[in-house]
C-alpha cells in the first residue's frame, strides 16, 4: 500500500485529474477501474473521481510497488529530470523577483529572455521559475508529477517587465481569472521617436497572420476585409506621454485587452512606432538608434494593480494582493536616452551564451 497528502499545488483540482497526472502512463481505463473497485481511495472512502481535493487529503493506492511505479513513469527525484530547470535558474539566477507570497510570484524579464521556450533547448522565465522553487526548497523534485508551477501571462522576448507566475494551482486559477476578466490593471512604458503629448484612449481592430506572426489594426470594423473579418479581435488601448526630451517621448500605455503585439502594431498604425521594433517600427530610426545600442524595442511592462475584491475562496489566499500595486521601473536605458546620455554595451538586455541579437529580434 502506498499513501499521499494532497499539498497546496494539488488542492482544488478534481481526484481524477490529479490521478492521471500522478499515473500518466495508466489508461484511463485502469484508473477508473482502480476507483470502482476500492484500490485507489480518498480519505479511507470509495471515490469516484469527481471529487474536488482539499489540503492534507490523503490518498491510498492498494497497488504492487512495481504497479505504481511503472505507471509513474519517470521517477522525478532522478536528478536527469530536475536538471533543466537548476540549469535555468544557474543561468537567470540574477532574475529581480519584484513580489512573492505563498500563491504567485512576479519577476523582472528582461529583454532577450523568452517567457516561454517554443523548443526544448531553449531557456525561458518559465524554466527558471521551477528551478528558482527547487532551489529555495518552495517545491520538491516529486511534487512536479501532479503539478507545474508556471508564469501566467507572456511578454514577447524583446519586451522587459512583469510576468506573473502562479507558484501554486490555486495561484495559477487566480492569476489567469483576473488576466481573463481584465479586472488586473497592466501599464506599459515605452519610447517612440519625436516629442509628442497624446493623452486618450484608441479603439480599433486586430487581424493576426499565423504565417508571417504579424498583426494588422484596422481604426474602423468597417475597413477589416472580408476575408479577414471573422478573426478580427476589437482592441482597447489607452496612451499619455509622461515626459518628452532630446527628440524621444516617454509614454504609458495601460492595456484593456491583451491581444498579440497590441501595443506595437497599435502605435505603429497610429503613425508613432516604438523605437527598436525590428517587426512594426521604422527602419530609418531603428538604424540611428542601433548606433547608439539600442536591440530591442523600448517597450517594458512597469506596473500591475491586483484588484480590491475576491471571491469567498479567495478571501484567506490571496488577501496580500487586493488592492496590491506593484512597480517596476524600466532598464537604465529608458533613462540614459531622455538624458541623453551614451548607452554601455548590452544595457537593458540580456544575452544568453550560444545566441546572437540577430536570431532573437527573428523571434518578435
Amino acid at each position: 500500500m502506498i499513501a499521499t497528502k494532497i499539498s497546496i499545488n494539488e488542492a482544488g483540482q478534481r481526484f481524477d485529474k490529479y490521478l492521471k497526472k500522478l499515473l500518466k502512463d495508466a489508461p484511463d481505463s485502469f484508473i477508473y477501474k482502480m476507483l470502482r473497485k476500492k484500490n485507489i481511495v480518498l480519505n479511507g472512502k470509495k471515490a469516484d473521481g469527481r471529487e474536488k481535493l482539499c489540503l492534507d487529503d490523503e490518498v491510498k493506492f492498494f497497488l504492487a510497488d512495481e504497479t505504481f511505479q511503472k505507471f509513474c513513469g519517470t521517477d522525478m527525484s532522478d536528478t536527469a529530470e530536475i536538471t533543466p530547470y537548476e540549469q535555468a535558474y544557474q543561468k537567470l539566477k540574477h532574475l529581480n523577483v519584484v513580489y512573492e507570497d505563498d500563491q504567485i510570484l512576479v519577476v523582472d524579464k528582461p529583454a532577450g529572455i523568452l517567457s516561454q521556450k517554443a523548443k526544448p533547448e531553449e531557456i525561458s522565465v518559465n524554466e527558471w521559475l521551477i528551478g528558482y522553487l527547487l532551489a529555495t526548497h518552495r517545491i520538491t523534485p516529486a511534487s512536479l508529477a501532479t503539478f507545474k508551477p508556471s508564469i501566467c501571462n507572456r511578454l514577447d522576448r524583446n519586451t522587459s517587465g512583469m510576468v506573473a507566475c502562479g507558484k501554486t494551482l490555486a495561484g495559477s486559477q487566480y492569476l489567469s481569472r483576473v488576466i481573463k476578466d481584465k479586472s488586473l490593471e497592466k501599464y506599459y512604458y515605452c519610447l517612440i521617436s519625436g516629442e509628442l503629448v497624446l493623452d486618450e484612449r484608441v479603439t480599433g481592430y486586430l487581424c493576426k497572420d499565423p504565417v508571417l506572426n504579424k498583426v494588422m489594426i484596422y481604426p474602423q470594423e468597417t475597413d477589416v476585409p472580408k476575408s479577414l473579418k471573422q478573426d478580427a479581435a476589437c482592441i482597447d488601448t489607452a496612451f499619455h506621454t509622461v515626459r518628452t526630451a532630446h527628440n524621444i517621448t516617454l509614454l504609458e500605455v495601460q492595456l484593456f485587452t491583451g491581444k498579440t503585439h497590441q501595443i506595437r502594431a497599435h502605435l505603429a498604425s497610429l503613425g508613432h512606432p516604438i523605437i527598436g521594433d525590428a517587426k512594426y517600427g521604422n527602419a530609418k530610426i531603428n538604424q540611428f538608434y542601433a548606433k547608439k545600442g539600442v536591440h530591442a524595442q523600448l517597450l517594458h511592462a512597469h506596473k500591475l494593480v491586483f484588484p480590491a475584491s475576491f471571491t469567498p475562496n479567495d478571501a484567506q489566499l490571496f488577501i496580500q494582493t487586493s488592492g496590491r500595486v506593484l512597480e517596476c521601473p524600466p532598464p537604465t536605458l529608458f533613462e540614459k536616452l531622455l538624458n541623453g546620455e551614451e548607452l554601455e554595451k548590452n544595457d537593458g538586455y540580456m544575452e544568453l551564451e550560444g545566441t546572437s541579437r540577430f536570431s532573437l529580434r527573428r523571434y518578435d
